[in-house]
């Protein structure tokens, strides 16, 4: 019997897989990429009685292959809080799904595991841009934490996760996870391997200061649409930028669009005050989903664009 272990390769998905291989460790194979990669389950060819843990994708976009999956004869474990659809009972599939907006997978996986390793849960909350939470979950932990640490780490983990290919990255989604695996809690990593901290956190800031000089397509009270050009500080910055400008901003509804050749691609955010909406936006669009307080669109045609906006503009205004 084989074990797969699929996750996406941002701050949830990362912290939601380590919360579960340390309180049960098991050697498997780890399927992951980009934030925006995520119909991973096409990836995985298993026999039967194998075991698929599903983390932090969408089960719509997956879900043909969860079919395959399953007539084949493999077990799948399937947590997630994006846009499901239907989900029909199999007694070799167990769903762990919520897609309310203040919801993190990370979160799920602290219940599931009743709290066993809730600072890893707390950032990966963080890291999702979900601060209310992973404070939630904070005042469960049994000694006080340094949470702008643990949220620094979040943003950081998350950032790291966003690009077109893994080489825009500066760590490998799975080569990160292997990284933190040996820390039982968030305070020990930032304690033992400074250098990781310090790495990121410096590409971010450089990335976000580059963020901040770009120019601004639509901007009102009730949305604002920012363009990036087509290169790899763009395209790791998307994400981490448009929940900073959702902060700061919180009753703006804001977008990101990074060029790239088929395009744009697409980062939208609900305003942080009514996290509602940036799903239904980004599903009017064929390679658009996500959930309802974040949303994007892998290839938004040039010709599209104009559409977009008005549509956002319908969202939002």
């Amino acid at each position: 019997m084989a074990f797969y272990d699929v996750f996406n390769g941002d701050a949830d998905g990362i912290c939601s897989l380590l919360q579960l291989r340390q309180v049960e460790h098991r050697e498997s194979h780890l399927v992951t990429g980009v934030k925006r990669d995520i119909n991973l389950l096409k990836r995985v060819e298993a026999s039967p009685g194998d075991s698929i843990t599903v983390l932090d994708i969408s089960f719509d976009k997956n879900r043909a292959d969860v079919t395959r999956l399953l007539d084949v004869g493999a077990r799948v474990f399937y947590c997630d809080h994006h846009h499901a659809g239907e989900i029909s009972p199999h007694d070799q599939l167990t769903t762990l799904i919520n897609i309310s907006p203040e919801v993190s997978t990370s979160a799920l996986i602290n219940g599931f595991l009743k709290g066993a390793r809730a600072g890893w849960s707390v950032v990966g909350c963080y890291g999702d841009n979900l601060d209310a939470t992973a404070e939630r979950i904070a005042a469960t932990l049994a000694s006080p934490v340094d949470l702008a640490r643990y949220k620094q780490l979040g943003v950081l983990i998350n950032y790291n996760g966003y690009g077109a290919q893994v080489s825009d990255l500066h760590f490998a989604p799975e080569a990160l996870f292997q990284r933190l695996l040996p820390h039982q809690d968030p305070t020990a990593c930032i304690a033992d391997d400074p250098d990781l901290i310090a790495t990121l956190s410096v590409a971010y800031a450089d990335d976000m200061a580059n963020a901040e000089q770009a120019p601004r397509l639509v901007n009102d009270a009730a949305i604002a649409v920012i363009a990036f050009p087509d290169a790899p500080w763009a395209r790791r910055v998307s994400g981490v930028y448009g929940n900073a400008l959702a902060n700061r901003e919180p009753d703006t509804a804001h977008a990101v669009l990074t060029k790239i050749k088929e395009g744009y691609l697409v980062s939208v955010r609900a305003p942080l005050n009514a996290r509602s909406g940036a799903d239904e936006l980004c599903r009017q669009f064929p390679t658009g989903g996500g959930r309802a307080a974040a949303a994007g669109i892998n290839e938004l045609p040039v010709e599209s664009l104009a559409e977009f906006i008005d549509a956002m503009g319908r969202q939002y205004r």
